[in-house]
């Protein structure tokens, strides 16, 4: 028996790290190899967080434009979202009110949106600074950032407790 089932949206640029960050979380493993997610991909994951047992369904969207059509529809019911860029490819970060706008559409309230900037263990190719991550997020009105590697497991972990603790929040636990 579960004291909560939470939906997790991750969205974001094809190529910018989505499928390996679940990947990490959910099996501790790092597959360079990822191929491209065709749609949408659903895990589910159950979790402990200060005594409440949580499930976490995570629907990870693939990033290529001909994909976002989709996003719509399974937007709906979502309980927090996880925006992911890369580090080393400014143009990915740049999309965030792309891919926000798609949401808003969708939703009446908009539900907690971390920013994460991925590929972490990349840092002497990096085209946005970490600075410049926080200030995109502050100024989309985002509830957090954090900078992650799905490769050496840098803020993984972190990243999706940040989210289930304010989906959690919002939902009454705290």
């Amino acid at each position: 028996m579960f004291d909560a089932t939470y939906k997790i949206v991750i969205f974001g640029d094809a190529g910018t790290g989505k499928t390996t960050l679940t990947q990490r979380y959910l099996t501790n493993l790092f597959k360079s190899d990822s191929k491209m997610t065709i749609g949408v991909d659903f895990e589910v994951k159950s979790i402990e967080i200060d005594g409440k047992k949580i499930k976490l369904q995570i629907w990870d969207f693939g990033g290529e434009e001909r994909f976002r059509f989709i996003l719509p529809t399974y937007v709906r019911g979502a309980a927090g979202g996880i925006f992911m860029y890369d580090i080393t490819n400014y143009s990915s970060l740049a999309h965030i009110d792309d891919w926000l706008l798609v949401i808003q559409k969708e939703m009446k309230t908009l539900f907690p949106v971390i920013v994460v900037g991925g590929k972490a263990d990349l840092g002497d190719e990096r085209e946005v600074t970490s600075e410049e991550g926080i200030k995109m997020a502050k100024s989309r009105d985002v509830a957090a950032f954090i900078e992650s590697s799905a490769k050496t497991g840098e803020n993984v972990e972190e990243t999706f407790e940040a989210l289930t603790r304010l989906m959690m929040e919002n939902s009454g636990f705290y």
